[in-house]
């Protein structure tokens, strides 16, 4: 395989198609070796519009999924992030590029591991993986000026939004399948908040996240 045209094939056929435009978007996808991040078993995968496998039955979001939430984040080099869900630390990696300094919170000790290696081995020095449960988020160091949740919640928590800085933004992919959208939500004052939704899309759940009652009467 030529990873170098099937970077490009990727970046063209499927994300730029997805609307992300933003040229310091695109090329940042071109500097940061998605291949580097995904488990060697599925390097081969790499560049598809699909979601990788990951251990513990995780998965990575699709390339354009990623593309897209990074896009409408509009993160600058000044602003603090918190990711909740690691992942491989692909999203981290990104994030870290554009931003001053960027927590990722990992429930699942064997992928807070694999993501903190990946930065390691990417010299990526402005993100941290930290082994811990982040559906409350991290309130003793908020408040943040991006939050991610790198996975999908039925809603997003009043305690998650409190945490955000005045004209900060917060993304996630919020319902349940088969109606999912990714959300911005922007916090516009002490108790205002902006909800823009921006695309249907399926990704997987992020745990520990509270969960609409199934019963029915």
């Amino acid at each position: 395989m030529n990873i170098e045209q099937a970077r490009f094939n990727m970046i063209e056929q499927q994300i730029r198609p997805w609307d992300v435009l933003d040229s310091s978007v695109l090329s940042l996808l071109a500097i940061v070796k998605r291949e580097d991040f995904v488990p060697p078993a599925y390097r081969a995968m790499a560049f598809m519009d699909l979601e990788i496998p990951l251990p513990e039955g995780q998965r990575m979001l699709a390339p354009k999924v990623e593309a897209r939430l990074l896009q409408e984040l509009a993160v600058h080099r000044h602003e603090r992030v918190l990711e909740v869900g690691a992942g491989s630390g692909h999203m981290a990696a990104l994030l870290a590029h554009k931003a001053q300094r960027v927590i990722s919170l990992e429930v699942r000790p064997a992928l807070a591991a694999l993501a903190a290696d990946n930065l390691e081995r990417a010299a990526v020095v402005n993100a941290e993986v930290r082994r811990a449960d982040g559906s409350a988020g991290l309130p003793g160091e908020a408040p943040f000026d991006v939050i991610l949740l790198s996975g999908s919640v039925a809603e997003v928590p009043a305690a998650l939004l409190a945490q955000l800085k005045v004209g900060g933004r917060l993304a996630a992919v919020v319902g349940d399948e088969p109606i999912m959208r990714a959300v911005l939500i922007v916090r516009r004052g002490e108790a205002a908040w902006q909800r823009v939704e921006l695309f249907d899309t399926v990704a997987p759940r992020l745990e520990h996240f509270p969960e609409p009652s199934r019963f029915s009467f």
